[in-house]
């Protein structure tokens, strides 16, 4: 009979995180559903971070050198029956825990789940983000699970630590390509994903560093991986909901220069690999 109290390890990659992890930690501690572990993973900080921590967990441990690294050690390390992976510059709304654990108990088909994501910062540029992320919502090819049952992530060995960027992408997709029926669920309770003050040459730098390792993705995955890259596929959904791109017409102008250049930045870096 499978316990209806069962634990969640929420497993947090750090690094350099001082100005984000409080906020992440706290709204972990703040869960609606109590029965739960927090695991985090830091990656040689240099600052407050695994003083941070410590203030909200005894599992506090050193590992890299990349989040997929991190994240597998962590698991490691859990004792929980599921596991969510959240990173540190992320606030999970008070019922996220609660949600999944009814929703993943209420069908054995499912061995993962969706957490809807909503950006928020400070400036122009997160707003295009905020703006961005939210046409996202409810598209399966933009959206990864981060809820897996302990049983299948053993099974697919975890995540790829060969993957980096595209780590969250290619977990779901080998579920998915090794059960017949849709494993992947999806609940309604969100996470704020904090942009910070964000610019639009940090923004690029991100794309151009992940999009170096591309290519151990696109051999696993090449039909996804041919949608997530297409700018024509990423333009057509924006402009299939005209009334959210203009609603604000500054914003859905900065938003499409900044994906142009996000792309371009994203395509220097696989070139350049």
């Amino acid at each position: 009979m499978t316990n209806s109290r069962p634990l969640i390890s929420f497993i947090v990659p750090t690094h350099n995180s001082d100005t984000t992890l409080n906020a992440c930690l706290k709204a972990i501690k703040n869960q609606t559903y109590k029965n739960i572990e927090i695991i985090v993973v830091d990656n040689c900080s240099l600052n407050q971070t695994k003083t941070i921590a410590k203030k909200f967990t005894h599992f506090v441990y050193e590992k890299g050198p990349e989040r997929s690294a991190q994240r597998n050690y962590g698991a490691k390390k859990s004792r929980g029956e599921y596991l969510i992976f959240i990173d540190s510059d992320m606030v999970l709304s008070p019922k996220v825990a609660e949600e999944c654990i009814a929703k993943i108990q209420s069908d054995h088909n499912l061995h993962a789940l969706v957490i809807p994501e909503e950006s928020v910062g400070i400036g122009f540029w997160a707003e295009c983000k905020r703006l961005e992320r939210s046409f996202y919502v409810g598209v399966s090819w933009l959206e990864a699970a981060r809820f897996f049952r302990r049983t299948t992530f053993n099974k697919l060995d975890g995540y790829d630590e060969n993957n980096t960027g595209t780590e969250d992408y290619d977990l779901p997709q080998r579920l998915v390509a090794s059960v017949k029926i849709n494993p992947i669920g999806r609940i309604d309770s969100t996470i704020l994903h904090d942009e910070g003050r964000l610019t639009l040459s940090k923004t690029l730098s991100k794309k151009f560093y992940y999009s170096k390792k591309l290519n151990t993705y696109k051999e696993s995955h090449s039909l996804l991986f041919n949608k997530q890259s297409s700018i024509f596929e990423r333009y057509k959904l924006f402009f299939s909901k005209p009334f959210l791109l203009m609603s604000k017409p500054h914003l859905g102008l900065g938003m499409l220069f900044m994906k142009t250049c996000e792309f371009c930045a994203g395509g220097i870096g696989y070139l350049v690999n």
